[in-house]
């Protein structure tokens, strides 16, 4: 409704266009709305996760400009790790102990400082550690996954 006060928009959305013409007049659709709101919380996602930063340096140049990178490219690489997510089943879990490490950080920073380069070699190390061992690991596949209703289960047998 706000947006509608600056631009008129169209009530369906033409393919992947932003903005149309329509009866001579330039008229925004609801697909440029939504990317709108997708820019807008990603920018507020990246101003959220300054404290999380200051967790691993007190370097204010690097606070800022590593949420400036992460403004330019946290889309792709969302959509690198959507891709790849499926392929290394322990990233799941990599990422969810890389999480749980920045957060324990956070609450002994008071206490125990530790260094930058150490921080970001545990997160490498927990990363790297979660894909190979997603590639070494073989999958356990069950029978009845193969054949779900007993068919051709002679043949695996053999």
């Amino acid at each position: 409704r706000l947006f509608r006060r600056f631009m008129p928009v169209t009530e369906k959305y033409s393919g992947g266009d932003f903005f149309v013409r329509h009866a001579g007049k330039l008229m925004a659709t609801p697909l440029l709305i939504v990317l709108i709101i997708v820019e807008t919380t990603d920018l507020v996602f990246a101003l959220d996760s300054i404290p999380a930063i200051f967790a691993i340096t007190t370097d204010a140049f690097l606070v800022y400009t590593s949420n400036i990178f992460a403004i330019l490219g946290l889309r792709s690489l969302y959509f690198l790790l959507a891709g790849v997510i499926d392929k290394f089943r322990y990233l799941k879990l990599g990422l969810a102990v890389v999480l749980t490490f920045v957060g324990v950080k956070m609450v002994i920073e008071g206490f125990l400082h530790i260094p930058t380069g150490l921080s970001l070699g545990i997160v490498a190390a927990i990363l790297t550690v979660a894909v190979a061992a997603s590639l070494l690991i073989a999958e356990e596949v069950e029978v009845e996954e193969i054949a779900p209703h007993g068919e051709g289960l002679e043949a695996l047998e053999k």
